[in-house]
This record gives structure tokens, sequence and C-alpha cells, in this order.
């Protein structure tokens, strides 16, 4: 099953702007956080959801619960568990629950997680910027979960949820962005200094605790409580705007200055992924990390959509799930400098048809 369909379109701001994520954290009233439930506890959660999917899907007007299927996490191989980390659609903490399940939208825009760190979680992933269009669907997946009023609400602190920094609204969103001449001109970390202090925070490609793989970071909210939805969302949108507005002033000044060495290293990495032969998951995103600002910069041109595709494309599970094959090590480099190679010099040729 492709697992990372969200990948197949591009969004406002791109490529700068990889995608958007809106998650709204929910637990159902009587029943213990996740992290206390016993077993039969958890199933009673899954057996609620699946309930729930199944009356809403019988309702014509529910457009938010249309064409939604549940995946049991103990049903799924790990390949498939552990490629649905790598599309960004689940955490590897729920990859890692056998009592937990992910229902998804047939576009896969909506994902819902079930007894991650909370009962509920509701995801919704676009690419490029697109925090309020996110916002709304997760918003219409939350009031059709919530008709009957499912969901532990208190007066003064809002959703409860099991850890504090979610309590209120429930609400994190969070932006892709890559981030590459910041990176290089060592500039990035007073960026990160400086909207920390705005309540906002970066992390790495896979969220807290990971590496920013390929200059790739999270920008995201640090709080919940106190805030309107609408509030933490237009703060967000104006700060990454910023982030982008400063990353490509400096991406056209250096161009200006020294256009050939980016264009020498734009082409550089253009020429070894369509040649190499092996390739590991870091030199790919090293590699699509310097294409990606090639047509930012205008020095290339290539479908941008293309280079998100071929960015969860060499991840070595959605690689997997994507031959149907198991490879060792070995097997997954080679296989990965096959597809990327053949995938590129489609892009290409498509766009050379086009001119």
């Amino acid at each position: 099953m492709k697992w990372a369909k969200w990948t197949e379109s591009t969004g406002p701001l791109s490529p700068s702007v990889v995608s958007t994520r809106v998650r709204l954290a929910r637990n159902f009233a009587g029943l213990p956080f996740p992290g206390t439930m016993r077993p039969e506890q958890a199933l009673e959660v899954v057996a609620r959801m699946r309930g729930l999917i199944e009356n809403a899907g019988r309702q014509a007007g529910s457009s938010a619960a249309s064409a939604m299927q549940l995946f049991p996490m103990a049903e799924l191989p790990a390949v498939d568990r552990l490629a649905l980390v790598e599309s960004h659609l689940i955490s590897p903490d729920l990859a890692n629950r056998r009592e937990g399940a992910v229902v998804l939208a047939q576009d896969q825009q909506v994902a819902i997680m079930v007894n991650e760190e909370d009962h509920v979680r509701i995801q919704c992933l676009l690419a490029g910027l697109q925090l309020e269009e996110a916002w709304r669907l997760a918003s219409e997946v939350d009031d059709w979960l919530d008709g009957e009023g499912n969901f532990s609400y208190h007066e003064e602190y809002g959703y409860l949820t099991a850890c504090p920094t979610n309590v209120g609204t429930g609400l994190r969103a969070s932006v892709m962005l890559h981030l590459p001449i910041l990176s290089m001109t060592n500039q990035i970390e007073k960026v990160i200094a400086t909207i920390g202090q705005l309540g906002l925070m970066a992390r790495g490609h896979y969220g807290e605790g990971t590496q920013a793989a390929g200059h790739m970071f999270q920008i995201s909210n640090q709080v919940t409580l106190g805030f309107a939805e609408e509030e933490l969302i237009r703060n967000l949108k104006a700060v990454v705007e910023q982030i982008v507005a400063q990353e490509r002033l400096l991406t056209r000044n250096m161009v200006a200055q020294d256009k050939m060495r980016i264009l020498d290293r734009v082409h550089r990495s253009l020429g070894l992924m369509l040649n190499a032969r092996v390739l590991d998951s870091n030199e790919a995103m090293s590699l699509l990390s310097d294409i990606r600002l090639g047509v930012g910069a205008e020095l290339l041109s290539l479908p941008e959509q293309v280079l998100t595709e071929l960015m969860v494309l060499a991840k070595p599970h959605v690689l997997q799930t994507e031959c149907g094959q198991t490879l060792d090590a070995f097997g997954r480099d080679v296989k990965r400098a096959e597809l990327l190679r053949e995938r590129l010099q489609r892009a290409l040729k498509s766009k050379e048809d086009k001119k």
C-alpha cells in the first residue's frame, strides 16, 4: 500500500515549506490515559473509534469521515508500521504499541492515531503552507468524533490530555521547512533561539529529539493553554513566513555573489543522483537537499512535488513497501539508487516534454 499520498501535491511557499500538520489531542471521558490503561480498556478505545467511523460513514453529510479505514498496529507488518512513521502519518511511539491503531482517510490528508499518548490524536497533513486549511479539516473531524460529547473537557482548562503542555486547545500545529542557506551560513541557531522566545520550537525531521536531516526543520507551537486555535495558527504562520523570507533573501544574495559555486553544488548532486548505483539514506537526503535548493533558487527546473516524494521514498521502509521486497541494508542502498534515479529521470523528461 502507498503510505505517502500527501507527497503527490504541492502547496504555498514550496519548496521552502515542505508540509503543514495540525494535530488535535483528545481523550474519551471515563477512561484513564493510554499510559495507565489496562489492555481491555485500550481495546475499548479502538472499538469506540471503529464504531464512530462506521456510524459517520453512514451519514452522507460527514465528508470528513468518508472512506476512512482503521488499521490496528498488531495487524500491520513491522515494515508497514515503520513506513507509516517515515511518511509522517504516525509517531514512532504508536508504531511500537500493539494496542494502538491508525485511522486513515483515503487521500491520507487525515490520519487519526489511536492509543498513542492520548486516546485520539487527529492529524491533518498537507503539502506547503496550509495552516488554515489543515485546521479546518482537523476541526471537521473533531466535530463528528465529539458529536455526542465523547471527549474529556474541563470548563476552565479545556481539553484534558496526558501531557500538561497539550491541555487547553489540545492543538499542536507544525510546519516542515527546508532551510539549507540558513544552515550553511550558521544562522539557524539564532533563528531557533528567537522563535523560542515567541513560544515556538524547532525540531528535527521526525519531531522531538531527532536530527535535522537534509536541512529539514519542524517549527511548532509549544503551549496550547490560554490561546484560541486561530491565534496559535496565525502566530505560527507569521513566523514561518518571516523565516522563509529570510531564507529566500539569503539564497538570492548567495546566488548573486557566488552563482557558479552554487550551480556546481546543485548540478554535482543532480549528477550523482542520476548516476549512482548505491545510495544510503543519509547521502540521498543530502543530495535531494541540494537539488531542492537548486529548484528554490530557480537554478534547476523540476516539479516541486517530485522532490518531496523522493525524500520520503528514500526512507528504508517506505522503499521496501514501494518495491514489495524485504531487503538487507546493501540491497536497500542499491534499490534506493535505482528508484530515485528512475523517478528523477522521468521527472526531468516530463519537464522537458512540456517545453
